[in-house]
């Protein structure tokens, strides 16, 4: 009888947490409606904003100068770009250097001297240094639209925003079996997820493209320079606050970046960001928001990594109890459960998957379509091995930063020519 009753909780459990995470995914889709209010609006009139642009950068050597060039082809009259650099990152720096000579009224390097880095640690460094009525940031990968300032500069003034957030687009999902669900990840999350938190008031910040007014980021005190998802951190900050976050997603104007360039180094960024939100559930800024459906969508969200941790050490243990022990016929049933919302959430995924070659122009295969499917699996044991390693990172309360590396697999061989 305890057998059946453990079974059976696990199950639903597993079903409702799959439920839940499909329907915040198709959120973007559920009506034309819907979806036509996720992209910037058509900007008018002049610019009148003027925006600083922090790009932190560590042994990016390779791939800094494409993404400073890029943010000086920017159609928006009024911006300058700090580069961040580390004191004992001579290679890094002296591309940077090499940019601010070239563009000496738009470029402008400001150096890290802390002895322990992060990215939190490096954007603080440049903050007091900050002109522009808005601070932007980009990673040193980014490959950024022309025209992204002038849409973003039209939100901040058409809907009255403290930050605007927006979309950040994987690219390179021909490069290996996880590139693809990588890409497709954030496709799902810039795509629709993020709108969602909009919409309610709760919002985790994604890394970069995203835009917050000097004053409101000043009043905030920063980034926190310890916790390893400074962004999330942030953003929970500021939705307790009461600050209005617009998110805009564009396939046109978003941000495109690379996969990570092994699987051990998608290990390890997860494993970072899973422990980020561990550690903003910790601080309980989330607990500051005003309702109560908020604070469960808060509590819900940071607490991934615990789920994911128990669903990888759990899916074994109730599919053997299944399989090798003797339940009713009803236990079976509900044993399934799991698998039709896993079944669903394959469908959305293909649709999904469609749905994002066309928007950028790629033709998506037959083979991608069974590499998706047939990667789902191990895709979730990655995923659930992050989010045990995190969770024991943080009981043992190692938190050191374990930095991405980049080799510009997002760009094309036009891109590495310029």
């Amino acid at each position: 009888m305890l057998t059946s009753v453990f079974v059976c909780a696990v199950s639903l459990t597993l079903f409702w947490m799959a439920a839940f995470t499909l329907w915040w995914q198709m959120h973007a889709w559920r009506t034309p409606e819907t979806l036509a209010a996720t992209r910037f609006e058509p900007p008018t009139g002049s610019g009148e904003l003027s925006f600083s642009l922090l790009v932190p950068a560590r042994h990016e050597q390779a791939v800094l100068e494409h993404t400073v060039n890029r943010l000086l082809e920017s159609t928006h009259g009024r911006f300058e770009i700090l580069v961040i650099v580390g004191h004992d990152d001579p290679e890094t720096a002296e591309v940077a250097e090499r940019a601010a000579a070239a563009a000496p009224n738009r470029v402008r390097v400001v150096v890290d001297t802390h002895l322990a880095k992060n990215k939190p640690k490096a954007l603080n460094t440049a903050l007091p240094h900050c002109l522009g009525d808005v601070v932007g940031v980009f990673d040193a990968e980014d490959q950024v639209h022309p025209a992204l300032l002038t849409h973003v500069d039209h939100a901040f003034r058409s809907t009255g925003a403290d930050v605007v957030q927006g979309g950040v687009q994987l690219i390179n999902f021909h490069s290996s079996w996880y590139s693809l669900r990588n890409c497709l990840e954030y496709f799902f999350w810039f795509r629709s997820r993020l709108h969602l938190h909009a919409l309610k008031g709760f919002i985790p910040l994604g890394g970069n493209t995203v835009f917050v007014r000097t004053d409101v980021l000043r009043e905030a005190g920063g980034w926190d320079p310890e916790c390893l998802a400074e962004d999330c951190d942030l953003g929970v900050r500021l939705s307790s606050k009461g600050k209005r976050v617009v998110v805009a997603y564009d396939s046109e104007m978003v941000t495109r970046e690379e996969t990570p360039g092994s699987l051990m180094s998608l290990l390890k960024q997860r494993t970072r960001w899973n422990q980020g939100f561990l550690q903003v559930y910790r601080k309980k800024d989330w607990k500051q928001l005003p309702s109560f459906g908020q604070r469960m969508l808060a509590r819900y969200t940071l607490m991934t990594p615990f789920f994911q941790a128990f669903t990888g050490l759990i899916i074994p243990v109730n599919i053997l109890v299944t399989l090798l022990l003797h339940v009713p016929v009803y236990v079976a049933v509900v044993t399934f459960l799991p698998a039709v919302a896993a079944f669903l959430t394959f469908v959305f995924e293909i649709v999904g998957l469609h749905d994002f070659g066309k928007q950028y122009g790629f033709r998506v295969r037959l083979a991608h379509y069974l590499k998706l499917i047939a990667g789902g699996p191990f895709y979730q044991l990655m995923l659930a091995g992050a989010a045990i390693r995190a969770v024991w990172r943080e009981h043992r309360g190692r938190n050191e930063w374990e930095l991405t590396q980049h080799v510009g697999a997002h760009l094309t061989r036009e891109d590495v020519a310029s």
